[in-house]
Protein backbone atom coordinates (compact mmCIF):
# COMPACT_ATOMS: atom_id res chain seq x y z
CA UNK A 1 0.00 0.00 0.00
CA UNK A 2 2.61 2.66 0.85
CA UNK A 3 4.39 2.15 -2.47
CA UNK A 4 1.07 2.64 -4.29
CA UNK A 5 0.42 5.83 -2.36
CA UNK A 6 3.88 7.03 -3.26
CA UNK A 7 3.35 6.19 -6.90
CA UNK A 8 -0.05 7.89 -6.93
CA UNK A 9 1.22 10.98 -5.16
CA UNK A 10 4.36 11.07 -7.28
CA UNK A 11 2.37 11.00 -10.50
CA UNK A 12 0.75 14.39 -9.81
CA UNK A 13 4.04 16.27 -9.35
CA UNK A 14 5.55 14.48 -12.37
CA UNK A 15 2.67 15.70 -14.55
CA UNK A 16 2.85 19.17 -13.00
CA UNK A 17 6.66 19.54 -12.94
CA UNK A 18 7.51 18.89 -16.61
CA UNK A 19 5.12 21.57 -17.84
CA UNK A 20 6.30 24.04 -15.27
CA UNK A 21 9.91 23.04 -15.78
CA UNK A 22 9.57 23.48 -19.56
CA UNK A 23 7.98 26.87 -19.11
CA UNK A 24 10.64 27.84 -16.60
CA UNK A 25 13.39 26.51 -18.90
CA UNK A 26 11.87 28.38 -21.85
CA UNK A 27 11.80 31.62 -19.88
CA UNK A 28 15.37 30.97 -18.82
CA UNK A 29 16.42 30.33 -22.43
CA UNK A 30 14.71 33.54 -23.51
CA UNK A 31 16.47 35.49 -20.78
CA UNK A 32 19.84 33.97 -21.77
CA UNK A 33 19.17 34.84 -25.42
CA UNK A 34 18.12 38.38 -24.48
CA UNK A 35 21.31 38.82 -22.45
CA UNK A 36 23.39 37.40 -25.33
CA UNK A 37 21.72 39.78 -27.80
CA UNK A 38 22.32 42.71 -25.47
CA UNK A 39 25.96 41.67 -25.07
CA UNK A 40 26.33 41.49 -28.87
CA UNK A 41 24.75 44.91 -29.26
CA UNK A 42 26.96 46.31 -26.54
CA UNK A 43 30.03 44.80 -28.24
CA UNK A 44 29.03 46.32 -31.59
CA UNK A 45 28.42 49.71 -30.05
CA UNK A 46 31.68 49.46 -28.12
CA UNK A 47 33.52 48.71 -31.38
CA UNK A 48 31.79 51.69 -32.98
CA UNK A 49 32.80 53.86 -30.04
CA UNK A 50 36.43 52.68 -30.33
CA UNK A 51 36.36 53.49 -34.04
CA UNK A 52 34.99 56.96 -33.29
CA UNK A 53 37.72 57.50 -30.70
CA UNK A 54 40.35 56.38 -33.21
CA UNK A 55 38.99 58.77 -35.82
CA UNK A 56 38.91 61.51 -33.19
CA UNK A 57 42.61 60.90 -32.43
CA UNK A 58 43.41 61.00 -36.16
CA UNK A 59 41.56 64.30 -36.50
CA UNK A 60 43.47 65.69 -33.50
CA UNK A 61 46.74 64.73 -35.19
CA UNK A 62 45.59 66.39 -38.43
CA UNK A 63 44.65 69.56 -36.55
CA UNK A 64 48.02 69.59 -34.79
CA UNK A 65 49.85 69.10 -38.10
CA UNK A 66 47.80 71.84 -39.77
CA UNK A 67 48.55 74.21 -36.91
CA UNK A 68 52.26 73.49 -37.27
CA UNK A 69 52.10 74.05 -41.03
CA UNK A 70 50.18 77.28 -40.51
CA UNK A 71 52.69 78.48 -37.94
CA UNK A 72 55.56 77.69 -40.28
CA UNK A 73 53.85 79.49 -43.14
CA UNK A 74 53.32 82.54 -40.94
CA UNK A 75 57.04 82.55 -40.17
CA UNK A 76 57.84 82.15 -43.86
CA UNK A 77 55.51 85.03 -44.71
CA UNK A 78 57.22 87.23 -42.12
CA UNK A 79 60.62 86.32 -43.59
CA UNK A 80 59.46 87.07 -47.12
CA UNK A 81 57.91 90.37 -46.02
CA UNK A 82 61.05 91.37 -44.16
CA UNK A 83 63.17 90.41 -47.15
CA UNK A 84 61.00 92.35 -49.58
CA UNK A 85 60.96 95.35 -47.24
CA UNK A 86 64.75 95.15 -47.00
CA UNK A 87 65.04 95.03 -50.80
CA UNK A 88 62.66 97.96 -51.07
CA UNK A 89 64.70 100.05 -48.61
CA UNK A 90 67.92 99.10 -50.37
CA UNK A 91 66.47 100.21 -53.67
CA UNK A 92 65.32 103.49 -52.16
CA UNK A 93 68.76 104.13 -50.64
CA UNK A 94 70.52 103.29 -53.91
CA UNK A 95 68.13 105.45 -55.88
CA UNK A 96 68.63 108.36 -53.49
CA UNK A 97 72.41 108.14 -53.82
CA UNK A 98 72.49 107.67 -57.57
CA UNK A 99 69.48 109.77 -58.60
CA UNK A 100 71.58 112.46 -60.26
CA UNK A 101 73.81 110.00 -62.10
CA UNK A 102 71.14 107.47 -63.04
CA UNK A 103 68.18 109.59 -64.14
CA UNK A 104 68.05 107.58 -67.35
CA UNK A 105 67.42 104.42 -65.23
CA UNK A 106 64.71 105.87 -63.01
CA UNK A 107 61.85 104.49 -65.10
CA UNK A 108 63.37 100.99 -65.16
CA UNK A 109 64.02 100.98 -61.41
CA UNK A 110 60.54 102.37 -60.72
CA UNK A 111 59.06 99.56 -62.78
CA UNK A 112 61.04 97.02 -60.77
CA UNK A 113 59.93 98.66 -57.55
CA UNK A 114 56.30 98.56 -58.59
CA UNK A 115 56.71 94.92 -59.51
CA UNK A 116 58.15 94.14 -56.09
CA UNK A 117 55.29 95.95 -54.38
CA UNK A 118 52.76 94.14 -56.55
CA UNK A 119 54.37 90.80 -55.76
CA UNK A 120 54.37 91.65 -52.08
CA UNK A 121 50.68 92.62 -52.20
CA UNK A 122 49.81 89.49 -54.18
CA UNK A 123 51.80 87.33 -51.78
CA UNK A 124 50.07 88.90 -48.79
CA UNK A 125 46.64 88.37 -50.32
CA UNK A 126 47.44 84.77 -51.15
CA UNK A 127 48.79 84.13 -47.66
CA UNK A 128 45.74 85.72 -46.06
CA UNK A 129 43.43 83.64 -48.24
CA UNK A 130 45.32 80.45 -47.41
CA UNK A 131 45.25 81.32 -43.73
CA UNK A 132 41.48 81.89 -43.84
CA UNK A 133 40.93 78.60 -45.67
CA UNK A 134 43.07 76.68 -43.19
CA UNK A 135 41.35 78.31 -40.22
CA UNK A 136 37.97 77.37 -41.72
CA UNK A 137 39.20 73.80 -42.22
CA UNK A 138 40.44 73.65 -38.63
CA UNK A 139 37.09 74.94 -37.36
CA UNK A 140 35.29 72.32 -39.47
CA UNK A 141 37.48 69.52 -38.12
CA UNK A 142 37.00 70.76 -34.56
CA UNK A 143 33.23 70.80 -35.07
CA UNK A 144 33.31 67.23 -36.42
CA UNK A 145 35.43 66.16 -33.47
CA UNK A 146 32.97 67.72 -31.01
CA UNK A 147 30.04 66.02 -32.78
CA UNK A 148 31.82 62.66 -32.65
CA UNK A 149 32.50 63.03 -28.94
CA UNK A 150 28.85 63.88 -28.27
CA UNK A 151 27.72 60.92 -30.40
CA UNK A 152 30.08 58.59 -28.54
CA UNK A 153 28.73 59.75 -25.18
CA UNK A 154 25.12 59.28 -26.32
CA UNK A 155 25.84 55.77 -27.63
CA UNK A 156 27.62 54.76 -24.43
CA UNK A 157 24.94 56.16 -22.12
CA UNK A 158 22.18 54.61 -24.26
CA UNK A 159 23.80 51.17 -24.10
CA UNK A 160 24.33 51.33 -20.37
CA UNK A 161 20.78 52.57 -19.70
CA UNK A 162 19.31 49.82 -21.90
CA UNK A 163 21.43 47.14 -20.20
CA UNK A 164 20.52 48.34 -16.70
CA UNK A 165 16.83 48.49 -17.56
CA UNK A 166 16.90 44.99 -19.02
CA UNK A 167 18.80 43.59 -16.02
CA UNK A 168 16.33 45.22 -13.62
CA UNK A 169 13.41 43.78 -15.57
CA UNK A 170 15.01 40.31 -15.65
CA UNK A 171 15.74 40.45 -11.92
CA UNK A 172 12.12 41.36 -11.18
CA UNK A 173 10.86 38.48 -13.35
CA UNK A 174 13.24 35.99 -11.72
CA UNK A 175 12.20 37.06 -8.24
CA UNK A 176 8.47 36.72 -9.10
CA UNK A 177 9.02 33.31 -10.70
CA UNK A 178 11.14 32.16 -7.75
CA UNK A 179 8.41 33.12 -5.30
CA UNK A 180 5.80 31.29 -7.40
CA UNK A 181 7.95 28.13 -7.61
CA UNK A 182 8.61 28.16 -3.84
CA UNK A 183 4.92 28.53 -3.16
CA UNK A 184 4.08 25.65 -5.53
CA UNK A 185 6.57 23.36 -3.80
CA UNK A 186 5.22 24.35 -0.40
CA UNK A 187 1.68 23.55 -1.61
CA UNK A 188 2.80 20.17 -2.97
CA UNK A 189 4.52 19.33 0.30
CA UNK A 190 1.41 20.36 2.15
CA UNK A 191 -0.64 18.09 -0.15
CA UNK A 192 1.69 15.24 0.78
CA UNK A 193 1.11 15.98 4.42
CA UNK A 194 4.60 17.37 5.06
CA UNK A 195 5.41 20.60 6.79
CA UNK A 196 7.75 22.68 4.54
CA UNK A 197 9.37 24.32 7.55
CA UNK A 198 10.90 21.02 8.73
CA UNK A 199 12.37 20.00 5.36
Amino acid sequence: MPPKKRKGKAKKPKHAEPGQGDEFAEKYRRSVLDVAVLKDRLALKTDAAHQVMSERDDLKCQIRDLKQVLSQEKLDMKDITADLNHQYKTLQTDLGAKVKHLENRVLVLQTELDQCQGDLKTEREQREQMEEEKNAHIRDLQSKLDNMEMGYEKILHGCLDSLLAHLAESQSQWEDESLDIHQEFKDMLADLGLNPQYI
